[in-house]
């Protein structure tokens, strides 16, 4: 019997059922089971996501554990643009009480719109004054939600050496400058992770902490904040009382290297961010970053070399040939008309002569070589982005000038943290110090971790040391240039300087000057180094280092030495006033450092095609021969003769300067007569009468005559051959006899 047509639809009905359990048994199975992973995690995507949870940043403590940078929770602005029923009228709203363009924000609120997207950032952090604003318009789309913000309490103070934060697009705070980029890694600590569930419209409504945040390191600096604020506030003054440019000044304790202060103007406030009419220098740590031309305060090197390596002591004769030297060929011409000066006075007075006849006397290998030593031309190794090693020339670089230049701040660059470090050397014994800016560290849980200051290399005897500081102490008295930098009941030391700034448009010096003051006190036993160098002062004395940087010298290093309670070692009487009244009428304040001895400044220039490379070492024979030059009581007669023989034959092996037709030298006269460092010329003289004279006497009568003496014994000149009144030829000794 044939099946009735509604079963065999039945049937039918059934296997197509079947046919498509069976799909949906093998949909299922290929989802479930062959692409259950790669779906797993295609949903999670879509309906979560992982987001950083920022950790509190590190802060950062002066010496005295008080807060230079620390954070601060705040508040961010976010909207849902979708909910939004007027875009142009959001716009207007929120830029006027933010403070925010109005057409960008009408742009981005447009673009969220356009992608359907529920979420928009309005503005990250807000001050508490634009968080108040908003919540009274009371706007049902805004939405508050709590961050962090970085705070520096202090505004200005320290900026440079502290640094600044900028958001980045997550909206965390990472360090654009200063020791919050140096130590980012640090400070920041390590960020928390949560796993935030949304809707279909990427619209949050729940979330889990996958990791916890955990907060950085709190760092304490050497730094002082209340000497802090003194340094800025006087080089501030300074800098606007002289017309200057800029300036920067260091502190340092040179026992330690630990840097008590480091400023620089003009300045910024880190809790404010860059606009367009900023002045860029503001934002660079200049004391750091930017080398110069110290000038005259670079003669402290220069003698130190010269007490290291040659017989010169600081009383020591040398012949200032008046006002002017004829240096390989180039005749320069001192501040002053001095004929002779002790190396004392070379550097109380700021001698320019003095101290280029000091620098050929030491060699340009071993003054290069010093220089070296000091730490100029290479980097401290402090703790701060963008340091820069300064200038020194190699020495096949150097043209036959460059030692002129050189032994009196020219043709080299330093930054003032350089400076400094280089004072402390003298200060300490010796010693080149590490720069230090870090003094502790502490982890969230830890314990404080002490760094402690690292080794120092010896670049200077002690004994050495002990005069330098003596004669720097001079520099401060009446006679000397830095009479202004003079403490109350404190001895002090300090050089100042003094160096044309070179212009690259006209390729000459200008009148426009780096003033400069290193100093320290107390002299004995100094507790602090102050470097002070101000940038591009006005034409005229009143620019020069003794007028502008020595009077910042003198008002910080007395409120550092009353904070850091050090015991006074002069009579209150002896104070800068009475200092200044003794010096009025004695000296005055003309330190620079002449710029006339070449080109440009200390930019390693290429050398000029084909021409021939300079023999180095020929020249430095020559000026290290030279030393025996001004004879002292302890020289005998054999080793003059043994002196001014080799003289002669180094002196011959050099280029001498040019000679014009009439000169003595054309008709005979001994070579050595063109030394370079005596712009003297040997001529028929009169012996002067000595007698009666002491050692030092004598030796400064004979220098400005240009002639040589033989000392025998002690005490005052009794008899001299030949007499008084005596035709002297060229070359000729005059023997003076001493007694008691």
């Amino acid at each position: 019997m044939p099946e009735p047509q509604s079963t065999r639809r039945v049937r039918w009905l059934l296997r197509i059922l079947l046919l498509w359990v069976v799909a949906i048994f093998l949909r299922l199975a290929w989802l479930q089971i062959l692409h259950h992973d790669d779906l797993l995690r295609a949903a999670q995507q879509q309906q979560q996501k992982m987001v950083e949870i920022q950790a509190v940043r590190g802060a950062i403590l002066d010496r005295g554990g008080q807060p230079l940078a620390k954070t601060l929770p705040a508040e961010s602005i976010c909207v849902n643009p979708l909910k939004i029923p007027d875009l142009g009228l959001a716009a207007d709203m929120l830029s006027r009480v933010l403070e925010m363009d109005r057409e960008r924000l009408f742009e981005r609120l447009q673009g969220a719109a356009a992608r359907s997207s529920g979420f928009l950032w309005v503005k990250r952090k807000l001050s508490a004054q634009e968080a108040a604003r908003v919540r009274s318009m009371k706007l049902d789309w805004v939405e508050f939600r709590p961050e962090m913000r970085r705070f520096y309490p202090h505004g200005q103070l320290a900026a440079h050496v502290v640094g600044s934060t900028g958001s980045r697009d997550d909206g965390a705070d990472g360090g654009n400058a200063g020791l919050e980029l140096a130590f980012e890694e640090e400070l920041a600590g390590r960020p928390g992770l949560q796993r935030v569930f949304t809707d279909v419209k990427q619209n949050p409504y729940d979330s889990v902490v996958a990791r916890k945040p955990e907060p950085g390191a709190t760092l304490t600096l050497t730094i002082d904040r209340s000497l802090q604020y003194e340094v800025e506030r006087e080089l501030e003054k300074a800098v606007k009382l002289s017309g200057a440019r800029s300036g920067s000044a260091v502190i340092l304790n040179p026992n330690t290297g630990d840097i008590l202060a480091m400023a620089n103007y003009p300045t910024f406030d880190p809790n404010g961010t860059p606009g367009p009419g900023d002045e860029p220098m503001a934002r660079s740590n200049l004391a750091v970053t930017s080398p110069y031309e110290p000038g005259s305060v670079m003669k402290v090197f220069t003698v130190a070399a010269a007490l290291e390596t040659t017989y010169i002591r600081p009383d020591t004769i040398m012949n200032c040939g008046n006002g002017s030297i004829n240096l390989f060929g180039r005749v320069i011409h001192d501040h002053h008309s001095y004929s002779a000066l002790s190396v004392a006075d070379v550097l109380a007075k700021s001698s320019n002569i003095g101290a280029i006849q000091v620098g050929l006397k030491v060699g340009e290998r071993r003054l290069y070589e010093y220089e070296r030593r000091f730490g100029f031309g290479r980097r401290t190794g402090i703790d701060l982005p963008g340091e820069s090693a300064g200038q020194l020339r190699r020495l096949e670089r150097w043209t036959p000038s460059s030692i002129g230049s050189v032994a009196i701040g020219h043709e080299i660059g330093v930054t003032t943290l350089q400076l400094a470090l280089g004072g402390a050397a003298i200060a300490n014994g010796g010693l080149l110090v590490k720069p230090r800016l870090v003094a502790a560290r502490q982890r969230p849980g830890g314990e404080l971790e002490r760094f402690a200051p690292e080794k120092p290399e010896r670049v200077l005897r002690p004994e050495t040391t002990i005069q330098m500081r003596q004669m720097m102490e001079g520099v401060v008295s009446p006679r000397g240039t830095g009479k202004h930098a003079a403490l109350k009941g404190y001895r002090a030391g300090g050089k100042t300087g003094s160096a044309q700034i070179y212009d690259p448009e006209t390729k000459t010096y200008s009148h426009r000057y780096n003033a400069s003051f290193l100093g320290f006190a107390p002299v004995a036993n100094p507790q602090i180094v102050i470097a002070i160098t101000i940038h591009r002062t006005t034409t005229g004395e009143a620019g020069f280092g003794g007028a502008v940087a020595a009077p910042v010298f003198r008002e910080v290093a007395t409120t550092a030495l009353r904070m850091l309670d050090v015991a006074k070692d002069l009579p209150e009487k002896d104070g800068p006033e009475n200092v200044l009244r003794a010096a009025r009428d004695t000296t005055d304040e003309n330190d620079l450092a002449i710029a006339g001895l070449g080109g440009a400044p200390y930019l390693d220039e290429p050398e000029p095609a084909g021409k021939p490379a300079r023999n180095v070492t020929v020249a430095r024979v020559s000026q290290e021969s030279a030393r025996d030059a001004v004879p002292t009581a302890r020289t005998s007669e054999s080793t003059r003769n043994a002196s001014a023989a080799a003289r002669d034959r180094a002196v011959s092996s050099v280029t001498p300067p040019p000679v014009p037709t009439d000169s003595p030298s054309q008709a005979g006269v001994s070579g050595v007569d063109r030394r370079p460092f005596f712009a003297t010329v040997a001529t028929s003289a009169k012996a002067p009468d000595f007698r009666g004279m002491t050692l030092r006497g004598v030796l400064e009568a004979a220098s400005a005559r240009g002639l040589e003496v033989e000392i025998q014994g002690s005490g005052l000149a009794r008899t001299q051959e030949p007499p008084a009144g005596t035709s002297l030829p060229p070359g000729m000794r005059v023997r003076v006899l001493f007694a008691r």
